[in-house]
């Protein structure tokens, strides 16, 4: 890390609080006149400048974008803008069978990006891939390998990200892996692990449909039910880093066997392994995810209710989400969504049945996110470390 860059990265990290909301702000909204950033901030415009000034003097904010017309008389707008390639940011999100990564920039957009085969989930070996990925991600950065300030790295299950610790990964089987200490011994930038579906509420929360809203959940279907949860204008991790696991909750029958190894998980019926072994079951022979699509659009009874009861799961647990924390929006993500016509009917009835009061006014919305989109929330999770 060079000397430019170690001065930003100290900056942000010893910024007041005060520099800190106008940063992030200027950060996930540039361009935005320094009027607006008092405004979102409730700062004073002087508290304004006075935050705006070092962060320009480190080049990492831009306030000579000129001057624009506020529609006040005598107020002209003074525009500032994050500078996006100040500081890069690599993320990396671990799967069960490969690594997906990104190089971004502040803002989250991606520069390069990579995807390779994962061998083996020994730790050790996971860590080599990760250090090699790093490595191929800075080839195409040119002059902006200097700029590599931060690397984010997103595993499934419980994670401490204070520590770096995966505690518990079922699709990976680790229990008690130290990855961030591992890779610090290889890598000279910040690390930062966290639960996959969290950091990718940080990018939504930052960079994405979450921008500017109070409070907003995101449920994932896929390899497993995941949910991520933005209230009162922060992510919240849970004090012990694990927060909002809806693929957890008991609320299917105890004779449903969960991955994790205990009964009646919402995921031991809608993760895309349960729904394929129970059209597996009903079909008397190993039938592979893409057939039991194919089986289920082409009306297979079996495959319709398998994704059926999927959804109606799922659409209990939401409910339940919705019940206890109250959010304005959530949005459904994750590779499962691209058939969530499957899912879609039987999900929307069991919401509304247990959804209470006017808790059912909250928005349910449907994005599809790639494994891209899930190696950028990871960057955002290391962009936001190093801002906060």
């Amino acid at each position: 890390m060079n000397d430019e860059l170690r001065t930003r990265t100290a900056l942000l990290g010893s910024s007041s609080e005060a520099a800190t909301r106008v940063f992030t702000t200027i950060l996930t909204r540039s361009p935005i006149s320094r009027i607006d950033v008092a405004r979102l901030t409730g700062l004073s415009q002087a508290a304004v400048t006075k935050a705006v000034t070092p962060l320009v003097a480190a080049g990492l904010v831009d306030d000579s974008l000129g001057v624009t017309p506020t529609g006040l008389p005598g107020r002209p707008a003074n525009p500032v803008a994050v500078v996006p390639d100040a500081v890069i940011a690599l993320g990396i999100k671990v799967n069960v069978d490969e690594l997906i990564g990104v190089a971004t920039d502040l803002t989250t957009r991606i520069i390069a990006s990579d995807r390779v085969p994962l061998a083996s989930h020994d730790p050790v070996a996971v860590v080599d891939a990760i250090v090699g990925m790093c490595a191929r991600l800075q080839e195409p950065l040119g002059d902006l390998r200097s700029s590599v300030a931060c690397i984010g790295v997103s595993v499934s299950g419980d994670v401490d990200t204070a520590t770096g610790v995966v505690r518990d990964s079922a699709i990976m089987g680790w229990h008690g892996v130290e990855l961030a200490a591992a890779l610090r011994e290889h890598l000279d930038a910040a690390i930062v692990v966290d639960n996959d579906v969290r950091a990718l509420t940080i990018g939504e929360h930052w960079f994405g449909v979450g921008l500017g809203t109070s409070s907003f959940g995101i449920v994932t279907i896929g390899r497993g039910i995941g949910s991520g949860l933005h209230l009162n204008g922060e992510v919240v991790e849970g004090a012990y880093g694990v927060a909002g696991e809806i693929g957890h909750l008991p609320l299917t029958s105890p004779d449903r066997i969960c991955a994790c190894g205990r009964r009646g998980c919402v995921e031991a019926v809608a993760a895309t392994s349960a729904i394929v072994a129970a059209v597996s079951a009903a079909h008397g022979r190993p039938v592979a995810v893409e057939e039991a699509v194919a089986l289920a659009h082409a009306g297979d009874p079996a495959a319709v209710e398998a994704f059926g009861e999927a959804g109606a799961v799922i659409g209990l647990a939401i409910a339940s989400l919705v019940n206890m924390v109250g959010p304005e929006l959530v949005i459904i993500g994750g590779e499962g969504v691209v058939e969530f016509g499957l899912f879609e009917e039987r999900l929307r009835a069991s919401y509304a049945e247990h959804v209470f009061g006017s808790a059912g006014d909250c928005r349910i919305v449907v994005r599809p996110h790639t494994f891209e989109d899930w190696a950028r929330g990871a960057a955002a999770s290391a962009i936001r470390s190093l801002v906060l």
